[in-house]
């Protein structure tokens, strides 16, 4: 049975699967990333998760897979197949393509940035479907974006298109990692609420499940830390959607599993803020933490199909 090799790694565990040609998912697995162990561990790592998983697939289906496809973090240079840069992973200029090609017998492999991988499985089968222009925003630990364009994701001129979590959207917030203040991921992400709400709540162990749940039983301390981070991405979600005039938002990552807690006051504050433009259908994300690894394998049956009609 022809299959390819689905690969999405983040920064503290790696999800993979046997993916077959009409997007069944015949065998599923997960690792932990083991960053603590250093960058060359980790991408030793990768190499040999894909290589058991060819392994399973000549066993298990009688032939190797047709090609790969491996979702990484950070900074990525897919033409190239090169990850560039990962500050939660350690690595610069990863030559990922090459040696996983090497690895894998030869295979051919695709390389995509997390985010935008997970968009495009987002926006072929999953919310997105059927929409020509989507913006996927995943609230996580940061927050970026992936461009969805008639089946495609725009990864821009040097591959750092989408980056939404920067957008300035308060000039007197905090300090971000990028060296500006008042990113939107420093307020809006699920990290920034855990940060407020155990601030706000007094306990440090208190996260953003914590929050929703205290603003679901009316708590007013937690009713204003949830608010204060609605209001900042409905002030960049109304940035980019000035800009890019989109159909569809996902709003995926962690925070959206807060539902229509997240939802019903996201909608209106972004109702609110709209002036000429036209209001997009603001929907959760479909595909869960599968969507890069979905993703991954997409990107391997593009290139399957692009070398054919080459």
């Amino acid at each position: 049975m022809k299959h390819v090799i689905a690969l999405d790694v983040g920064g503290t565990g790696m999800k993979a699967a046997l993916v077959g040609a009409d997007g069944t998912l015949l065998h599923e697995a997960r690792r932990a990333t083991g960053r603590e162990r250093g960058p060359d561990a980790v991408v030793e790592s990768i190499l040999a998760f894909a290589a058991e998983l060819r392994a399973h697939g000549e066993e298990q289906f009688g032939e190797s897979a047709a090609a790969a496809g491996v979702a990484v973090p950070g900074i990525v240079d897919a033409e190239n197949g090169i990850a560039v840069y990962a500050a939660n992973l350690g690595w610069r200029d990863v030559p990922m393509r090459e040696k996983l090609g090497k690895r894998l017998g030869g295979v051919p492999v695709a390389l995509g940035h997390d985010v935008r991988t997970g968009g495009l499985a987002e926006g072929r089968i999953g919310a997105g479907k059927g929409a020509d222009r989507f913006l996927f925003v995943p609230l996580g630990t940061g927050i970026a974006g992936a461009i969805g364009i008639t089946g495609t994701i725009e990864a821009g001129a040097h591959g750092y298109a989408g980056e939404i979590g920067h957008i300035v959207v308060r000039p007197d917030g905090p300090d971000c990692g990028c060296g500006q203040r008042g990113c939107l991921e420093t307020l809006a992400s699920a990290s920034a609420v855990s940060r407020a709400w155990a601030a706000a709540s007094g306990d440090p162990a208190a996260d953003a499940a914590d929050c929703a749940k205290a603003v679901e039983s009316g708590d007013p301390a937690a009713v204003r830390v949830w608010q204060d981070a609605v209001d900042a991405l409905a002030a960049g979600l109304v940035t980019a959607l000035t800009l890019l005039d989109p159909r569809m938002l996902i709003i995926g990552g962690g925070l959206a599993e807060a539902g229509e807690t997240l939802f019903v006051p996201l909608r209106a504050a972004v109702e609110e803020r709209v002036t000429f433009q036209k209001l997009p259908h603001i929907v959760p994300a479909a595909l869960g933490d599968t969507a890069g690894c979905l993703g991954a394998g997409l990107l391997a049956w593009d290139l399957l199909s692009t070398e054919v009609s080459a």
